[in-house]
Parts: C-alpha cells; sequence; structure tokens
C-alpha cells in the first residue's frame, strides 16, 4: 500500500507531530492480505517490522512462524537489511507482497497495520515507539529501551493513553528455566531471600574513529536521526562487529542492552526490588580509545528496601584485564562454572542459579519441586512472539508489560548512573528520582534530539 506522505513533509514534521491522529481500531480486517493459511484472513494481526538487522530479523522469524500473523512490511535506513527482510517474508509467503520502506513513518501511516515489530538500534527505540503508539500500533519493543529514564516514563505515559498492548523484547520471560527460578523465590523455596547475584557480558573495547565514505546502502543521516552528529567509521554501523552498541551517543553499552536480560530476571523473581528506598553504588572501567566508550566491566551494589541486597556484574568482552570487578571465580566455585550471563538467587534455605538453557539449585532437589495449585504461578509465555499476539487479541498484558520493561530498564539506569558517578546513591521508587543528589537526577533527564527530531 502506497503513502501519500512525502518525504520532504516527514522531514519537515517532528516527531510529534508527525503522527498524533488519534489511535486506529485495535484489529482492522485484512482480507486482501489472506492466502492459503488455515486462520480467517480478517482474524489476521497485520505487522510491520521496523529495523531489519540481524536481531531484527531473527525476531520476524518468530512472526513469520505464527499463523494468525501476517507480515506485510518491512523498514530499514540500511538497503541490504532491507533486501535480506523483504526474501525473508516473501519467502515465507511464497509471493512478492511484502513492501519495503526507508522511512518508519510511513509504515506507520498505513491504517491496514495493527502492529510493528521494532528492532532499531538504541537510540531510536523510544522516539520509534511513540510515533507507534500515537499512531494507535500495538508494539513488540527490542531491549534495552531509552537512552534515559524519562524517554522511559514517556514512552510508558503514551502506551498507557493509547491502550497499547506492549510487550518487551526480554525474551528470558517466555522460557521454561527463567520461570521456574522465579516460581522457587516467589514462593519461598529458598527460605527467606538474602541476596540476588546478577551479571552478563560486559562492554567491548575498541573500534574505528577514523572517518570513512559512507556506503551507498546506508542513509547514515536517517540512522544518526536524534543522535549527534559525528562521521561515518567503518564498523560503527556493520551488521556484525558493530561499535555503536557500545557507544554512548547510541545506547548505555551492554550495562543495559545485555544486562537488561538478567535483570528482568531478578525483578520478575522479587518484585520488591523497585519498592520504597534503595540504595545503590558502582564503579567500573570506560575504555579512553576507540570508538566504544562504554563500561568494559563494572561492579555495581544495591540495598533494596526489604534488607534484600544484589550484586551487578559484567564478564569479560573483548577486554582482558582481571580486576575484582569482573574476576568470577569465587561465583564459579559456588554455582559451578557459569555462563557469561545469569541470574541467582540467594535464601536462607539455598539458591538458584539460572542462564539461558540451565538452571541449578542447592540443595540439589529444589530443581524437581512442584508448586501446587494454591502457589504463587507467574504467566506461562511458552513463546514471546505469540504471547504478544495472544495479548492483542485478548487487549490484555503481555509476559513483559509496559510497566515491568520500566522497572527492568529502570535497574539498568540506576547501574549505569552509580558507575559514572561513583559513589552511594539513594533511590525514591515512587517518585522515580535520587534522594537529595541533583547531578544523579539530571541524568534522568531526555538528552538534547539533533533537530528536526524531538520527543515532546
Amino acid at each position: 500500500m502506497k503513502t501519500n506522505l512525502t518525504r520532504r513533509h516527514f522531514l519537515q514534521t517532528h516527531l510529534t507531530a508527525a503522527l498524533a491522529a488519534s489511535a486506529f481500531p485495535s484489529i482492522i480486517p485484512a482480507s486482501a492480505l489472506g492466502g492459503n493459511g488455515t486462520v480467517a484472513a480478517g482474524s489476521r494481526i497485520t505487522v510491520g517490522c521496523i529495523g531489519n538487522g540481524p536481531q531484527g530479523r531473527g525476531d520476524l522469524g518468530g512472526f513469520l512462524g505464527q499463523a494468525d500473523a501476517q507480515v506485510v512490511a518491512v523498514c530499514d535506513v540500511k538497503k541490504d537489511q532491507l533486501e535480506l527482510a523483504q526474501k525473508q517474508v516473501n519467502d515465507r509467503y511464497q509471493n512478492h507482497d511484502c513492501a519495503t520502506y526507508g522511512d518508519f513513518r510511513e509504515v506507520l501511516a498505513r491504517q491496514d497495520i495493527d502492529a510493528v515489530l521494532i528492532a532499531t538500534p538504541d537510540h531510536w527505540h523510544v522516539p520509534v515507539a511513540i510515533a507507534a503508539a500515537k499512531a494507535g500500533k500495538d508494539m513488540y519493543l527490542e531491549k534495552p529501551m531509552g537512552l534515559t529514564l524519562a524517554e522511559d516514563q514517556m514512552l510508558r505515559k503514551i502506551v498507557r493513553q493509547k491502550r497499547r498492548v506492549f510487550q518487551f523484547g526480554t525474551q528470558q520471560r517466555s522460557s521454561r528455566e527463567f520461570l521456574q527460578a522465579c516460581e522457587l523465590v516467589r514462593n519461598g523455596r529458598l527460605g527467606k531471600l538474602k541476596h540476588i547475584n546478577v551479571w552478563c557480558s560486559a562492554s567491548h573495547p575498541g573500534g574505528s574513529t577514523t572517518p570513512a565514505p559512507v556506503p551507498d546502502t546506508i542513509n547514515y543521516d536517517f540512522w544518526l536521526g536524534p543522535a549527534p552528529y559525528t562521521p561515518y567509521t567503518v564498523d560503527k554501523c556493520a551488521a556484525d562487529g558493530k561499535t555503536w552498541w557500545f557507544n554512548y551517543d547510541y545506547a548505555l553499552g551492554f550495562i543495559a542492552g545485555w544486562g537488561v536480560h538478567p535483570l528482568d530476571i531478578a525483578l520478575w523473581g522479587h518484585p520488591a526490588v523497585l519498592r520504597g528506598t534503595l540504595e545503590v553504588e558502582g564503579q567500573a572501567i570506560f575504555p579512553k580509545e576507540g570508538a566504544c566508550n562504554t563500561g568494559v566491566a563494572w561492579d555495581v551494589h544495591f540495598t533494596f528496601a526489604d534488607g534484600v541486597t544484589m550484586t551487578y556484574r559484567g564478564t569479560r568482552n573483548g577486554y582482558d584485564e582481571v580486576t575484582e570487578m569482573n574476576n568470577f571465580a569465587a561465583w564459579d566455585q559456588k554455582y559451578g562454572k557459569i555462563a557469561d550471563h545469569g541470574t541467582a538467587f540467594e535464601g536462607t534455605d539455598g539458591w538458584v542459579e539460572v542462564h539461558r538453557g540451565g538452571l541449578r539449585t542447592s540443595p540439589e532437589h529444589l530443581a524437581q519441586e512442584a508448586i501446587g495449585p494454591t502457589g504463587t504461578r507467574l504467566m506461562r509465555s511458552p513463546h514471546h512472539v505469540r504471547n504478544f499476539l495472544d495479548g492483542v487479541k485478548r487487549r490484555g498484558p503481555t509476559v513483559c508489560p509496559i510497566d515491568e520493561a520500566v522497572k527492568a530498564d529502570t535497574l539498568c539506569h540506576l547501574s549505569d548512573i552509580a558507575t559514572r558517578l561513583n559513589r552511594k546513591l539513594r533511590w525514591n521508587a515512587d517518585q522515580e528520582k535520587f534522594i537529595g543528589d541533583d547531578e544523579a537526577n539530571r541524568r534522568l533527564a531526555l538528552r538534547p534530539m539533533r533537530p528536526p527530531w524531538q520527543l515532546g
């Protein structure tokens, strides 16, 4: 479907004004998009995919595997990634119907699209998601969320106002072992919870800072979008070996980009981590050379209002120096050789450690204990995309809705700010602000955005 909105009109219009129309109906019949599927065309959820790099195409495959979803459009500022995504869709449906776009606003302007997958670089997550909510689209948003907590709060507000179904890309909530671990904790099988250990891969150092010609396969100005202008470099936007993941102009680094996964499990297992007043302090190593300038090692400590404590650290990822921050020998000894990511809950009567594909407990019999019908049960989600589509159909919550997503992302922001200020901070979870620390609170605010982009 073509749109009558021109690129010139788009670029002259602020993000918040471009799609300020009232929300469209949640599911619009799309009989013309039928085919030989087993689901009636009018019951299908039509989907547009914004951001089609390796992660986006992986998520796209999840949508293509659902009979009641119909992907009708893909969008990316890179021609090569866009072509790969279009081929992936057309091969699945055995046709040539998938439309391609270089501007996400053209996708959002299509009234026949019910939901969008957003898998852009991190600095685009919230701007695109806010525009999607204003356009009346439900959304599956890749993690992490915003570059600042203020961005997260703005997105939460508009998702609530527009009553959009939201799924955060914290897929571990749709894996059996994480569900089991969190239910053990929630049902007191570890006794009284005392401590949580969380870890993930730290950011990678290095990266070229030498300006290079912009390939004709990428709209680099649009890729930068609201981020500060900096020259193109050979590996900044690469599909593999990208450096934007670890550059503070575009991301917080893996303290959020990877860490939101195990931090989210800490939250899921013990929701009280973000209740009342907590304390957080931390330290990190930040590279002084190269394009990558986010933490390559960190050690963050939380003390929550209920007395439970948490330690959050980064494992080595191209940074070879062993320090107290990234030496995991003691955790290896306690839990067995740990993966490069994980969450461990420790109680008075035992512990459970969980990572992708594995769960370990002490005592061992905890892993075989079943939660009875009267116990605390968490939402079952055997497939993250399936769970999202079910939420769209019933107009109900997903396994990681907007409120939970903001909380998980908050833990990332608190960790990053604590390591950058390198002092103890106190956080009021109800007011979502630091107590008596103006400098720390300024780091929660929106970053300046490169014109013409703005959020509000």
